[in-house]
């Protein structure tokens, strides 16, 4: 799994990215459209997926935890898929969706960051990653009535959190590929 990770570093650094920029967008916009939201967010959980599903299909021969990645990959896909077939959601069918999506990914960088733990120190930013996507989702999903602008709000914080998360995991990863290379905390 390290290995792959190694060799693979970018595709967690381009992961942070894409949250980091769709983050600043949902802050930088507050009164953006539902029907905008939707598309953008559908983009974002459509393009997270797929990269993810490449990652595990790519290294499912070294790397014997990739159903992991797999799964949760799907579920963006799926998230992404479900948000264009309906471009007229609701703003709370919206939340549960979102919501339902960050509890599953979450989840299982939970389970891979557990796993990844028996080959390298510092797996704490993808569990960290898992933990702020479980507690995303389940805040949306106790607070459904605070709205599509409290939503945009939240969901620029933690794609942002998520992504600084991933980038720093990132460099983390490549660091051990290459000891020249920077390295995050």
């Amino acid at each position: 799994m390290l290995e792959t990770m190694t060799r693979n570093w970018w595709m967690l650094l381009v992961r942070g990215f894409a949250a980091v920029l769709f983050g600043i967008a949902a802050l930088l916009t507050p009164g953006i459209a539902l029907a905008a939201l939707v598309l953008v967010w559908g983009a974002y959980a459509l393009i997270d997926g797929v990269v993810a599903i490449i990652s595990a299909l790519t290294h499912r021969q070294t790397n014997p935890n990739w159903w992991i990645v797999l799964l949760e990959g799907v579920a963006g896909v799926i998230a992404g898929i479900l948000t264009f077939a309906w471009p007229a959601i609701t703003a709370l069918v919206l939340l549960y969706i979102i919501s339902a999506w960050a509890i599953v990914t979450g989840i299982f960088e939970i389970i891979a960051a557990f796993q990844l733990r028996k080959e390298i120190t510092g797996e704490f930013w993808l569990g960290l990653s898992g933990l702020l996507s479980v507690a995303f989702g389940i805040l949306l999903l106790v607070n459904p009535g605070d709205g599509i602008l409290a939503l945009l709000w939240v969901v620029g914080i933690y794609a942002i959190m998520f992504g600084v998360s991933m980038i720093l995991l990132a460099f983390r990863v490549r660091g051990m590929a290459n000891p020249n290379a920077p390295q995050a905390a």
